[in-house]
């Protein structure tokens, strides 16, 4: 039986602008604006953390566990490996040993569509992981069904194509086309620095009726 693993090339990593801006905004600031692009609130963070970066995708089938392995040999520093789970089953295909290598090779975050297994070892080898809970039903790099790398996936409810810019945060993830992304993140970072000034009017006593109305974008 022929096993298929179609790798498509990688994309070049965010500018260090974008990333500089997306390290100013949080996910939840964008949702106050836009509707696509959340990957959905059951996959959350293993641990506290902010990451941004671009998505290096990966469709995984059922436990065939090298493709999760021949996707980390392409990371680039920087990069968010992004995994869908494209049987939507309970088997973990990120555990401990390839958090270890995905941080080696300078992988950001692992985003992945499922959940994931050795939560505490990901915890201790600092790699930011976000997924659907835990799993002791695992891949196995000797079953060989095949997947596919750099092609456009769905990880929870939103589009994610290769390449894209990739937000997450303790509330949440946010994926979007890189020009797209800075627009929403400059739009962010203002909204942002009026919400502190209307804290510090609401934190008077005043009424938010009252505050005085200024542009966000």
């Amino acid at each position: 039986m022929l096993t298929d693993y179609q790798v498509e090339p990688n994309q070049p990593p965010l500018s260090k602008a974008l990333i500089d801006l997306l390290s100013q905004t949080e996910t939840a600031t964008i949702g106050h604006v836009e509707h696509l692009g959340f990957v959905g609130d059951a996959i959350v963070p293993l641990m506290p953390a902010r990451v941004s970066g671009q998505a290096l995708t990966v469709a995984a089938p059922g436990r065939d566990g090298a493709v999760i392995y021949k996707a980390i040999d392409l990371v680039q520093p920087g990069d968010i490996l992004v995994i869908s789970r494209v049987d939507r089953d309970d088997i973990a295909c990120v555990g401990g040993g390839v958090a270890l290598a995905a941080k080696a090779r300078g992988a950001a975050a692992i985003i992945i569509d499922g959940p994931a297994t050795d939560l505490e070892e990901i915890v201790s080898v600092g790699l930011p992981v976000w997924c659907r809970g835990r799993s002791s039903r695992t891949t196995n790099r000797k079953i060989a069904i095949g997947g596919s790398i750099n092609v456009p996936i769905a990880c929870g409810a939103a589009a994610v194509l290769p390449g894209y810019a990739v937000l997450a945060d303790h509330e949440g993830v946010f994926v979007a086309e890189r020009q797209r992304m800075e627009a929403l993140a400059r739009f962010a970072i203002e909204r942002q620095k009026r919400s502190l000034r209307l804290r510090a009017h609401l934190a008077d006593g005043l009424s938010i009726f009252d505050f005085e109305s200024e542009p966000v974008a």
